[in-house]
């Protein structure tokens, strides 16, 4: 897509850093347990999160709920590598579609409060607007590839 001025050039430059901040922001939060304070901002009034075997939740408020419910219950320790942000903005910039890969290094809860380690990896699709301040999410899948208990065989999710 060619673009007539610098300006504009400029422009979609800067949204693609931006939106790749956000990436950056959503997994520095979900490292902290999903923290609240650091996924809020990242997410529109009424954005949708979604991933199977974790739910599907619409509205910010219900998203960083369950988000927060599941670093607190379920992945008690995680470490995220947000791999290979492409983006791919509308003309007018307010619109972007930012699609990258997961991997991830996590402790689930565990019985008798042992946590078990886990390879995570997959990758996430996602919808971002321009919120008139920020880039945000508007709708975000996360479609899981593998979920694998650590020193046991891979076992690859198909489909």
């Amino acid at each position: 897509m060619k673009h007539k001025t610098l300006g504009e050039r400029i422009r979609r430059l800067e949204a693609i850093e931006a939106i790749g901040q956000v990436v950056g922001q959503y997994a520095r939060g979900a490292d902290r347990r999903n923290d609240p304070e650091i996924m809020g901002p990242l997410f529109l009034d009424d954005a949708v999160w979604e991933a199977e075997g974790f739910g599907r939740c619409e509205g910010r408020d219900a998203i960083i709920a369950h988000l927060a419910r599941i670093g607190a219950e379920q992945i008690v320790w995680s470490l995220h590598y947000m791999v290979t942000p492409l983006v791919t903005l509308e003309e007018n910039l307010t619109r972007a579609r930012c699609r990258w890969y997961l991997w991830e290094l996590a402790q689930f809860a565990g019985e008798g409060g042992q946590p078990a380690s886990h390879w995570i990896g997959g990758w996430y699709d996602s919808v971002l607007c321009w919120s008139g301040e920020a880039w945000r999410f508007r709708h975000v899948v996360l479609d899981l590839r593998l979920v694998h208990r650590h020193g046991e065989s891979w076992s690859p999710l198909s489909r």
